[in-house]
């Protein structure tokens, strides 16, 4: 309770400051255009524009659209992840091969297959959901594969002695012991298909909060722009300390890694 206060109390005192800073104009131009504060008010007039987008019923949806578009993403990320993960880990020569190639594409960030998703898929859901698929599963792959490697070889040795092999082997041993490397895989990926689905709805498709984000720039409606990120980085909070967070705690504490 004393944290939820403090971290209440923390965000009331910078709208309170965003505020007043807002209203006597102390912004410096030439670190903060006026176009960054709406003119009519700071935090307050940001904030009354997000409540105002829930109640019409047009923030909701289209914070609906986006979540949709990312489960879907992200579990297609996560099949092919765990996928690949396994594979690397059990066969050393797609080890070599393909576990090469994935630290390699690990590093280009997801917005740059957009070109190449409007070529495949054209300008629409597809495109979005490749973006946001191809922006997790890499992180997905390399932390499964580090789980799978992991797996002590006593555990394997011993379920192979008592006759345990192929797809039991894996579904009673080596995915059990995989589980915190995979949580924690989980947790990196979502953010990074959270952060791919902004940049693909930005550049191509009705709907969606990225869609708003880009109304509001084109109109230059600085405290819709405001209120969407302010939207944005609530929902990633929210989901990342009571889904990922405590799932992480949880088999911490259950693998003996945290009393």
């Amino acid at each position: 309770m004393t944290t939820i206060l403090r971290r209440v109390t923390f965000v009331m005192v910078i709208v309170a400051i965003w505020e007043v800073i807002s209203k006597l104009g102390f912004f410096p131009v030439f670190m903060f255009p006026p176009l960054f504060i709406p003119s009519e008010g700071g935090g307050v007039t940001v904030m009354s524009t997000l409540i105002s987008g829930i109640l019409s019923g047009e923030i909701l949806s289209a914070t609906g659209v986006t979540l949709v578009r990312l489960l879907i993403g992200f579990s297609i990320a996560i099949v092919l992840g765990l996928t690949f993960g396994f594979l690397i880990a059990r066969y050393k020569i797609v080890d070599d091969t393909l576990g090469f190639f994935v630290t390699a594409l690990q590093s280009i960030p997801s917005i740059v297959w957009f070109p190449l998703a409007i070529v495949w898929f054209g300008l629409g859901n597809a495109a979005i959901l490749f973006i946001v698929a191809i922006g997790a599963t890499w992180t997905m792959t390399v932390n499964s594969s580090a789980g799978f490697k992991n797996v002590p070889s006593i555990y394997i040795d011993a379920a192979k002695t008592l006759g345990s092999s192929g797809t039991h082997l894996l579904r009673t041993i080596i995915l059990p012991a995989s589980v915190p490397h995979i949580i924690s895989g989980l947790r990196v990926a979502w953010a990074f298909a959270w952060r791919a689905i902004m940049a693909g709805e930005l550049l191509g498709s009705a709907g969606g909060l990225g869609y708003l984000l880009d109304l509001g720039r084109s109109t230059q409606a600085m405290d819709l722009v405001l209120s969407i990120m302010i939207l944005i980085g609530v929902i990633g909070t929210i989901i990342d300390n009571q889904v990922f967070l405590r799932m992480e705690k949880t088999v911490a504490r259950k693998w003996g890694l945290k009393a």
